[in-house]
């Protein structure tokens, strides 16, 4: 393994989340918080900046291959997760570090879930730097490295797929850091509308930006003890379903339609199945949450934005769907495991995995039904290759066994089935709310600093796609030489 260049990258990463910082401590400035905006983030930001010292001088040897890109991946985000706990803990709003912990892997993995019952007397610049961490986090800090800072060859590659969510990862033009920019140029351009689209609706300026990061990456930290709720406007709620659904399409079709490619994007089979389970989950718990005295108007809106909310993974929510039927709980359970597209920011299993999954085993009962039969598993028009189905199957089995083996720690602690069951799967799946205790009106502060850690562990884990953890702390990583 190319150590020195892992250290050289994990410096630069450190530097720039010191720059990320740097706007909280600005609105800690603009909203009078000067004393606790300094105490909070610049001895941080001085710090990461001392080690970001190291990554002056680059390596001789800047080669990075597979295994170096999943373990510069997944420390760089254990890494900054630890650094980005610090201002959290200096605010003096949290009990314990692993409270900061837990709150701000919650940030940066958009998961969205919290220890805080309260959180409307943050400072601002602490509100903020827990939002802007889900629009860091959704896009990757490393896609955004990637995007300003210039990597030898195509190794940069192996940075790429260890963090950009899906089962494929492509260059939309030939050279990576250009994929980078005009990602993020998409993200940021999407961002920026639904700030003034919200800001417009009535929404405050510093509100509107907030809950703008938090759709924008599917994390879902609101201002609001009562989150999205608070906001009474079928405008707000509306605007930021769809746009929650924008920001879990594959950002590779936005591309597409830039380049007037726009049929092409439409035809997109995961985009198709992506639209068709929202219909029918939309459709499916308007009917079945339906009452007079909510009419059929407002049970379609608050079906509409939880599935929204639900299937792009971003956690926000305008009623406590703890107390629906059976059957719509269900659906929303669903969803947890279902996602959003690949390429989005969203997490959980990705609608292109169901596809894949659903195809394999319709062909499976085929060759069992004709076994002289030739079938070919195709998505998008185009033949599934073996690796890619193998990799595919790994995945499913090893999240099955994360969310099995998670369910099964956090028992130890205690508390109901149904709570630690959707803690477990709301945090693999970087949900943030789940069912009982943890549902849209309660909160994770209730579980113990080793289950808090067990959840963050879950959270990094769901976010990098189970691999690169894995292989962080697998030794075989670090056994043998690179070939």
């Amino acid at each position: 393994m190319n150590r020195r260049m892992v250290v050289f990258l994990l410096s630069r990463i450190l530097f720039f989340e010191a720059l990320l910082m740097l706007p909280s401590f600005a609105v800690g400035l603009i909203y009078g918080e000067a004393g606790t905006a300094a105490l909070c983030f610049l001895p941080v930001v001085g710090v990461l900046a001392l080690l970001g010292l190291l990554g002056l001088k680059k390596p001789k040897n800047t080669a990075i291959y597979a295994r170096e890109g999943f373990v510069t991946v997944a420390a760089a985000w254990v890494l900054m997760s630890l650094f980005g706990a610090v201002p959290l803990w200096l605010s003096g709003a949290f009990e314990t570090f692993w409270d900061c912990i837990f709150e701000i892997v919650s940030g940066f993995t958009t998961t969205g879930a919290s220890i805080l019952p309260s959180v409307e007397q943050l400072p601002h610049c602490i509100l903020f730097w827990r939002s802007f961490s889900h629009w860091v986090g959704g896009m990757g800090v490393l896609v955004f490295v990637l995007a300003v800072m210039p990597m030898s060859g195509e190794r940069s590659m192996h940075l790429m797929r260890a963090e950009v969510p899906g089962p494929v990862v492509g260059k939309l033009v030939p050279r990576m850091r250009d994929t980078a920019k005009i990602l993020y140029a998409v993200y940021a351009a999407l961002t920026l509308i639904l700030i003034i689209l919200l800001w417009a609706g009535g929404m405050p300026l510093f509100e509107s930006i907030c809950h703008a990061f938090g759709a924008a990456g599917t994390g879902g930290f609101s201002v609001k003890n009562a989150g999205i709720a608070a906001y009474d406007s079928t405008y707000i709620h509306v605007v930021l379903s769809v746009f929650m659904l924008l920001f879990g399409v594959n950002f590779s079709l936005y591309h597409l339609i830039l380049i007037g490619k726009w049929r092409n994007a439409v035809k997109s089979e995961e985009l198709r199945t992506y639209l068709g389970i929202i219909a029918a989950a939309v459709a499916l718990i308007t009917v079945n949450t339906f009452t007079r005295e909510l009419g059929v108007g407002l049970s379609l809106r608050n079906a509409f934005f939880q599935v929204s909310s639900i299937i792009t993974t971003t956690g926000y929510a305008t009623v406590d769907f703890n107390t629906w039927p059976a059957l719509s709980k269900m659906i929303l359970v669903l969803l947890m495991f279902f996602g959003a597209c690949a390429g989005s920011t969203g997490g959980a299993l990705k609608i292109s995995r169901i596809v894949i999954l659903f195809k394999a085993g319709r062909q499976e009962v085929r060759k069992l039904l004709h076994p002289r039969a030739i079938s070919v598993v195709r998505v998008e028009g185009k033949p599934i290759g073996a690796d890619l189905l193998r990799a595919t199957l790994a995945f499913f089995l090893l999240y099955i066994v994360c969310l099995a083996l998670g369910v099964l720690l956090l028992s130890i602690g205690g508390h109901d089935f149904e709570t630690n069951f959707t803690a477990t799967l709301a945090c693999l799946s970087n949900i943030g709310p789940g069912l009982g205790r943890v549902g849209p009106t309660g909160n994770y502060g209730f579980y113990s600093g080793a289950s808090k850690i067990l959840l963050s562990f879950e959270m990094l884990a769901g976010r990098l796609e189970l691999f690169p953890i894995i292989m962080l702390f697998s030794p075989i990583t670090y056994r043998h030489k690179t070939k």
